[in-house]
């Protein structure tokens, strides 16, 4: 499939289809409008609602000690019957005390009220920069303004939350259940400042599909952990990290407990979260390639291994070359090892295999100029094999450039 499903690394199930990617599930409504935080007349306010009074949700956060007022209050609100999300770029609201947790309530009652439901079953979601006010009379009219022009479209919302992006990242799709078509369609952001645990930069779904709460919630944790929680740009966990998933009902088509369709629209779910994770990590800032690194082996050690390649200046730095310097992952594989064990790995570069129980495996031009072409492509996936059985884990991370040091060197100046 093309279009949306870009990447080798996510299959698509046969019975989804592509709808227009600015496009919302039945039941729902968006819009973004320019408020001035970002400047330039882009769109840096959003609001996104579910017009159906049962709507049931799911959210994950970040984990990181030091979050942000939107985070706080989004924690506090009814994480199980979000009705609507508050947006806005240009400033995270972090780290402005009082009188940032001030405006965070204010955008959620602004929006309750406006849209007439309950204010903790607003969720609020910041972004940008950490440590500065966030102009609390420009944000409330910038939502009361995105609240009076709602429509179907989700352009401008799907805009109004970008800050470092060079694009949106948003899909529609169709999914053919036994009961009937329901609908998927989703908003995420995300550039820099990103190595998510349990959460992701920010990712807004919504379906039309009739959903159990515990359903909603079951399906977004096990997609989550399979997606934004295996990506890495730059291996720092943000402050404002969220995910809000919506199941409004409006198709009429109920995916039941334990059933076909529940398995489905799973499948479906996953595809279309890991499809945007991928997105996140090719948009990383300054990002020409992306890298995905499996890891086997014993289940403890696994995880922090391929966390420690994928966070690997060294490695990113390589990957960003086309240098097929495979010393760099033996590298930073063997500092994650824990202290005084023996340390026998094998290693292949998509799919050649280059290090075999710890020594090099010599290989002859013609193979090394194919190892060469490899690293130059778009995608490069390396797999490692550890001592032990039984853990097997994947992170995907963008390369690290001379264009992320630059950008980030002067990003609030």
């Amino acid at each position: 499939m093309s279009g949306f499903f870009s990447s080798r690394w996510v299959e698509a199930p046969e019975y989804v289809t592509e709808a227009e990617a600015t496009e919302l599930a039945r039941g729902f409504r968006a819009a973004g409008v320019a408020a001035g935080l970002v400047g330039g007349g882009r769109p840096d306010v959003g609001v996104l609602v579910s017009d159906e009074p049962d709507t049931v949700s799911a959210a994950r956060f970040t984990t990181n000690a030091r979050v942000g007022a939107p985070v706080v209050v989004s924690r506090d609100a009814r994480t199980d019957a979000l009705r609507a999300v508050a947006a806005n770029a240009g400033h995270s609201n972090v780290g402005d005390g009082r009188r940032g947790l001030d405006t965070a309530l204010a955008m959620q009652a602004l929006t309750a009220e406006a849209l007439g439901v309950e204010p903790d079953q607003v969720a609020v979601a910041s972004t940008g920069v950490i440590g500065t006010e966030l102009p609390r009379d420009p944000v409330l009219a910038g939502l009361r303004e995105a609240c009076a022009g709602l429509g179907s479209d989700a352009a401008a919302f799907s805009e109004a939350i970008l800050t470092s992006d060079r694009s949106p990242k948003r899909a529609c799709l169709d999914v053919a259940l036994s009961g009937g078509t329901v609908r998927l369609s989703a908003q995420a952001k995300g550039a820099g400042m990103i190595s998510p645990r349990y959460a992701t930069t920010f990712c807004f779904v919504q379906t039309d599909a009739r959903l159990e709460p515990e359903t909603v919630e079951l399906l977004t944790g096990v997609c989550v952990k399979r997606s934004f929680d295996r990506i890495s740009v730059d291996g720092q966990l943000s402050t404002s990290d969220t995910v809000v998933v919506q199941a409004g009902g409006a198709s009429g088509v109920a995916v039941e407990p334990e059933s076909r369709d529940e398995l489905a629209f799973g499948e479906a779910l996953d595809a279309l979260l890991r499809q945007l994770a991928l997105a996140v990590v090719a948009d990383g800032e300054g990002c020409e390639r992306i890298g995905r690194v499996v890891v086997r082996g014993r289940p403890d050690t696994v995880e922090p291994v391929a966390r420690s390649v994928a966070n690997s200046p060294l490695v990113k730095t390589a990957l960003n070359g086309a240098d097929p310097n495979f010393g760099r992952i033996l590298q930073a594989a063997g500092q994650a090892w824990p202290s005084g064990e023996a340390f026998v790995v094998d290693l292949e570069i998509e799919g050649r295999q280059v290090v075999s129980a710890g020594d090099a495996v010599e290989l002859d031009p013609a193979e090394q100029e194919g190892m060469a072409r490899s690293f130059a492509a778009d995608e490069v996936e390396f797999e490692i094999t550890v001592p032990g059985e039984g853990g097997e884990t994947e992170v995907f991370f963008s390369d690290l450039s001379e264009g992320y040091v630059r950008f980030n060197s002067a990003y609030t100046s």
